[in-house]
C-alpha cells in the first residue's frame, strides 16, 4: 500500500491537468460551472485519466450540472462504463441567476427551480447522469462503491458531517479519491477540522486554485472515526486547534496552505459559534 500511496503521489505531484487545453472539455465547457479553469480541467482529468470503473462518480452539490458535465465527459471520453451521480437542490437565487447562468447565455427564467435546465444541459450524458434531486444530508446511496466523490455542499457543518456519513464508507482504500472543493474557503473552517480528524484515512493529493484539495483514501473510515469527526458540535477553541494542526501538518510536507488557513483562523475567531458560511462575515485579509 504505502509504494501505491507514493506512486499516486507522484502522479497527483505533477499536476497534469493543468496542462489539458480547453477545448479538451469538449461539450462540457457550455455548461455553465462555478469552478476556476484548473478546478474545470481537474474535473475532466480524474473521469478521464484516473478513473478506472471501480465505483461510481458522485457530485455532491452540482448546482446547474457544470461539474458533473466535465465528470461525465471525462468518463465518456475515456470510455469508461460508469455512473455519474449528482445530487444537488437544484434551485438559484437571483444573484446566482443573474452571474452564472444569465452571464453564460441561459435565458432568463422565473422562479428558482433549475432541475428542468439541469436536465437540459447535462442531455449529452444523459445515458451515465442520474439526478438526486433534494437536501443531499437527508438523501442516501445505495450505489456500491464510490471511485470519485466530490464534496461541495458543506456549507454548513452539520449537512457535512451527515453527508460524510453517508457517503465516505463506500470509497475503496488505495483508490478512491475525495475531492473537498471547498477546503479552503475561509466561510467553511469545518471542512479543514473534519480533514484534520479523518487524517489517518486519507493522504492529501493535490490542491487546485481556488480552495480544492484532492485526497487518496487510505483506509475507509468506519461508524466510530466518523462519530469522531462530527464537526458541528465542535467548540471553536477546538476547532482552531485543529485547524492549527493541518497548518503544521501541510507546511511540513512544502505544502503553501499557511494563509488561506490563517484567513480561515481569523474567519472563525470574527464569527464565534457560527457552523453555516451564509452566516459568516468577512475576515480582514491576512498581513492587512
Amino acid at each position: 500500500m504505502k509504494h501505491l500511496e507514493e506512486a499516486r503521489n507522484a502522479a497527483f505531484a505533477r499536476a497534469p491537468w493543468r496542462h489539458l487545453h480547453d477545448m479538451a472539455l469538449g461539450r462540457a465547457r457550455q455548461v455553465p460551472a462555478m469552478l476556476s479553469a484548473q478546478e474545470q480541467a481537474l474535473y475532466f482529468w480524474l473521469a478521464s485519466q484516473w478513473a478506472e470503473g471501480a465505483g461510481a462518480i458522485v457530485d455532491l452539490g452540482c448546482f446547474a450540472g457544470g461539474s458533473t458535465a466535465r465528470l461525465a465527459e471525462g468518463a465518456q471520453v475515456a470510455g469508461l462504463d460508469i455512473s455519474v451521480h449528482a445530487y444537488d437542490r437544484f434551485t438559484a437565487h437571483e444573484k446566482a441567476k443573474q452571474g452564472l447562468l444569465y452571464a453564460n447565455g441561459i435565458a432568463p427564467f422565473e422562479g428558482e427551480d433549475i432541475f428542468g435546465l439541469a436536465q437540459e444541459l447535462l442531455a449529452p450524458w444523459q445515458d451515465r447522469v442520474t439526478l438526486h434531486r433534494g437536501e443531499i444530508e437527508t438523501l442516501s446511496w445505495e450505489g456500491g462503491d464510490i471511485e470519485i466523490l466530490v464534496m461541495d455542499a458543506s456549507k454548513e457543518a452539520a449537512k457535512m458531517d451527515r453527508m460524510s456519513e453517508t457517503f465516505l464508507p463506500h470509497l475503496i482504500p488505495g483508490r478512491s479519491l475525495l475531492v473537498q472543493q471547498d477546503f479552503l474557503h475561509w466561510s467553511q473552517p469545518w471542512v479543514s477540522a473534519q480533514m484534520e480528524l479523518l487524517a489517518d484515512f486519507f493522504l492529501p493529493l493535490a490542491q487546485v486554485p481556488r480552495d480544492t484539495m484532492v485526497y487518496l483514501c487510505t483506509e475507509r473510515p468506519d461508524a466510530a472515526a466518523l462519530e469522531a469527526a462530527r464537526t458541528e458540535a465542535l467548540s471553536d477553541a477546538r476547532m482552531l486547534d485543529l485547524i492549527k494542526s493541518a497548518q503544521l501538518r501541510y507546511a511540513a510536507r512544502g505544502w503553501r496552505l499557511t494563509d488561506a488557513l490563517e484567513e480561515m483562523v481569523l474567519a472563525l475567531l470574527a464569527n464565534p459559534g457560527k457552523r453555516a458560511a451564509h452566516r459568516f462575515a468577512r475576515p480582514a485579509p491576512v498581513g492587512g
